[in-house]
């Protein structure tokens, strides 16, 4: 039994209302939706949701509009336009007219993180009803540029919102950047190889580990009528390298990393008890929130090991203390899965496996349900409120990952009553400060700490970070055209290696392998 309202305070935040829209090009109801309307329709979804007797629409005063990945970088002009004021167009799609708007900046972290403000504006009665919503139309767009077809996507939305920027400014890595780690898919791959060099494991022995933990979420995907990929696969497929599951960067297979192509959208509504109750919402809706924490790691070059986020792991664990659980007491587990090495990062440290009966995600993962930009936590959170509705008094863990392992927020949700009385069940941890330092820009030798040999339609190229001779970071691309250095990268073991390092015109670092003394 779920405990009486009379018995939760009326500023207690609680969720009432989640909300789901998917499209897929080419399948019967496909509408071509841009990505506006897709977060209309899963605020409308979230709405119909709580069950509400009165107006949820009117009774919004916050809502918050994640950023969608044709906006989330400066000078990216959306292919067809969007609207003027982002926020509201989605709202006005309800007849919502909320007090305050606002446009998020860019993170997967970001929907959970603001739920967790949300809930404290709430408890502190400073809001009284708020909206979570974010859409992706890649797909369409990209069907859309095929055919050459050119809609116009703009609207000119009146009313004020609060344009909180890009939030990109830690996520900048000027050295990698230099060197071709442009991109989530390089950059993960060079801390997913740190870890395989610190497990000792071959290229194809690792790619098999991928597989094992991916293939478990594909049959989650299967199931889920929102997957953009809904294809059971085994570990063996996931890691056999084929013209379909070509390399893309190592260790990284195409079928491995996050899939972009999405027409997805979600939707969270959140309200304090009171206006749940003078809204309608039957309680056996009400989710509780126990807690939200949020946590910054460093820079990837910095990173004492470049395998592990530190960070990730203070954040779950705080989250869990705040609400006085352990992992064994989560009964639903979504971890952030864009890549292999954000969930290893998590089941490594808290000793769970890839068979967990459990399962590690709700929706099937992001290379398989769908990387809906900003956006796929509000679709885990979504998962999440659903499960513990119908598995009254237990709890659910959600994992929300940005950047590259560069943020990460986590939380706890259940039917079971959260005490907000003190407001302190969202939290903000402090960043790290044992930051390596980086290296001179005059170098002469290297030692390889890690490496991927990242493909593109130009060729491949092999970047690497290491520490020069007196212990700082650096990163360099390897000379793939001196025999005996491209032999040890696609041979997949250049770990410890040492390099000679010349710079090219473009300032770049270029490493070839260093004789061997006495050789």
């Amino acid at each position: 039994m779920i405990e009486k309202a009379r018995e939760v305070a009326d500023t207690t935040p609680v969720i009432i209302g989640v909300g789901q829209c998917s499209e897929r090009v080419g399948e019967p109801t496909y509408e071509g939706l841009n990505y506006m309307d897709l977060g209309g329709r899963a605020l409308a979804e979230a709405i119909a949701d709580s069950g509400a007797r009165g107006s949820v629409a009117q009774a919004i005063d916050t809502l918050a509009a994640i950023r969608a990945f044709e906006i989330s970088r400066p000078g990216r002009e959306p292919p067809f336009g969007t609207a003027s004021n982002i926020p509201r167009a989605m709202g006005n799609r309800v007849g919502a007219n909320p007090a305050r708007a606002i446009l998020t900046t860019t993170g997967g972290q970001t929907n959970q993180q603001l739920l967790g403000e949300f809930a404290t504006a709430i408890a502190a009665s400073e809001s009284q009803c708020a909206a979570i919503v974010g859409a992706e139309a890649i797909s369409t767009a990209l069907a859309l540029a095929a055919s050459r077809e050119t809609p116009d996507w703009s609207e000119e939305i009146e009313g004020d919102f609060e344009d909180q920027g890009y939030g990109i400014d830690k996520l900048l890595e000027p050295s990698l950047f230099q060197h071709g780690a442009i991109g989530a898919i390089p950059l993960y791959a060079l801390a997913e190889n740190a870890r395989r060099a610190k497990r000792g494991m071959s290229l194809d022995a690792y790619r098999l580990e991928i597989g094992a933990l991916f293939e478990p979420f594909t049959r989650v995907a299967a199931a889920n009528p929102h997957a953009a990929a809904p294809v059971e696969r085994t570990a063996e497929e996931l890691a056999t390298i084929t013209e379909r599951n070509r390399i893309v960067s190592e260790p990284y297979a195409r079928m491995t990393v996050a899939r972009d192509q999405v027409n997805q959208s979600a939707a969270i509504i959140v309200a304090s008890v009171a206006k749940a109750r003078e809204l309608g919402v039957p309680e056996e809706k009400w989710v509780h929130i126990h807690a939200v924490t949020a946590a910054t790691e460093l820079p990837l070059m910095q990173r004492p090991d470049l395998s592990a986020c530190p960070a990730s792991i203070a954040s779950v664990e705080a989250a869990l203390t705040r609400a006085g659980k352990g992992m064994e007491d989560m009964a639903y587990l979504d971890f952030y899965s864009c890549f292999a090495i954000p969930v290893f990062n998590q089941i490594d440290h808290f000793g769970l496996t890839v068979d967990d009966p459990r399962g590690l995600t709700l929706t099937g993962g992001l290379p398989f349900f769908g990387g809906a930009g900003n956006n796929y936590s509000a679709h885990a959170i979504a998962e999440a409120v659903q499960r513990v509705r119908e598995d009254a008094r237990s709890f659910a863990f959600v994992g929300a990952n940005g950047g590259w392992m560069s943020k990460y927020s986590s939380g706890v949700y259940s039917t079971t009553p959260a005490d907000w009385s003190a407001n302190d069940r969202f939290e903000v941890l402090p960043e790290a400060e044992d930051a390596v330092p980086l290296g001179s820009a005059q170098v002469e030798l290297a030692t390889i700490e890690t490496y991927t040999i990242h493909h593109t339609k130009k060729g491949a190229e092999a970047i690497w970070i290491g520490r020069d001779e007196s212990g700082g970071r650096m990163a360099g691309n390897a000379d793939l055209n001196d025999e005996a250095t491209r032999a040890v990268f696609e041979g997949g073991e250049p770990f410890g290696d040492t390099l000679r390092v010349s710079r090219d015109d473009r300032g770049r670092n270029i490493g070839r392998l260093a004789p061997t003394p006495g050789l």
